[in-house]
């Protein structure tokens, strides 16, 4: 049995089947299939949520990431609860139903400060997605007290030596603590990982897939290295958007219940990136309603934007029209976490 056909009646591949599909040039069935179990499994509804980039402040110092503490030409900000929140009322305003709170790696708002901001979400009647970073148990369980739902934590690369490398400081054990401990929590729990990193393998990819479905994520997000010219990996860019792509298309075969966003990254390497993702396993848009701070959380160059909230929801309703999609009004919990939930 081929892979493709392999992973659509079985939802499990070998390693060696995995960069089989990782490395093939003409991915178009790869694509179709994906799709294929998407709209089987997940529905054709896409999942809106309303992305808050809360602080540019990092004490981390990841050689790919444009927030990194030795990063001297960064704006440093962070919004005040009442900012955080403000915009959050305007995006459920606007129809959305999930807010993602996202920042660099710091301990600026305190857990407490936090918890009361997730509480003040919470009243909106939104659900609550949480991507800041490793905490430590204590922390994510006063969150979740508060009422965070879901909680983002991707582990980039499970490549040890690469990991740590590449997150000098930072200790690969402590991010699967950070993951195990969310789990442990009840939170519907995202993670994922970069492709085209340097000194990333096909082989070290196919690894990457395999933990995210052993761990298991509820979510995955996958998005190509994009090299920010204002980091020591300034020289090491190239166009990932294929692989990342096909290890997309990979994961929604084998995962097919989780959500999968389309990224942000691959519509910055593509103006279409986004739909071409849609139309390969994707279900989730995540597009910034947090305003003029987006202006300055610059991970890496170029990156999409989204424009004015009610504007962007009405454009973009249109164009999953024509794709036939449509935005799912629920609060878009994965199905993945509803059937483990039953267990």
């Amino acid at each position: 049995m081929k892979p493709i056909e392999k992973a659509i009646k079985t939802h499990a591949l070998t390693k060696g089947e995995i960069i089989t599909l990782l490395n093939i040039q003409d991915a178009s069935l790869l694509y179709e299939a994906a799709d294929r179990v998407r709209r089987e499994s997940v529905g054709d509804g896409v999942h809106l949520r309303g992305l808050i980039e809360i602080s540019t402040v990092c004490k981390q110092n990841c050689l790919y990431c444009g927030l990194r503490r030795d990063n001297k030409k960064i704006f440093r900000s962070r919004m005040t609860p009442k900012e955080i929140i403000n915009h959050a009322q305007a995006a459920a305003k606007a129809g959305y139903m999930t807010i993602v709170l996202q920042g660099g790696e710091e301990d600026g708002f305190g857990a407490d400060k936090m918890a009361g901001v997730i509480k003040g979400i919470k009243r909106l009647g939104l659900a609550v997605t949480l991507s800041l970073g490793e905490k430590s148990f204590e922390e994510y369980s006063l969150y979740r007290q508060a009422g965070a739902d879901r909680y983002l934590l991707r582990i980039e690369t499970t490549d040890k030596t690469l990991y740590e490398k590449l997150d000098p400081g930072m200790s690969f054990e402590n991010r699967l603590r950070c993951l195990k401990d969310l789990g442990r929590l009840g939170y519907e729990v995202g993670s994922g990982f970069m492709v085209g990193l340097p000194g990333q393998s096909v082989d070290s990819i196919a690894d990457d897939i395999l933990f995210l479905k052993a761990l298991p994520a509820h979510m995955a997000g996958i998005g190509p290295f994009i090299a920010n010219p204002d980091t020591p990996l300034a020289n090491c860019g190239k166009d990932n958007f294929d692989l990342s792509l096909k290890a997309m298309a990979v994961i929604r075969l084998l995962m097919p219940n989780i959500n999968i966003p389309a990224t942000t990254a691959m519509e910055t390497l593509r103006p279409d990136g986004r739909f071409t993702a849609l139309k390969s396993g994707a279900n989730v848009i995540m597009p910034n309603v947090g305003g003029d701070m987006s202006e300055y959380y610059r991970l890496y160059p170029g990156k999409a934007k989204a424009g004015e909230v009610k504007e962007y929801r009405a454009e973009l309703e249109k164009k999953l029209k024509a794709i036939g999609r449509f935005i799912d009004e629920g609060p878009g919990i994965s199905k993945a976490y509803i059937a483990e939930d039953k267990k």
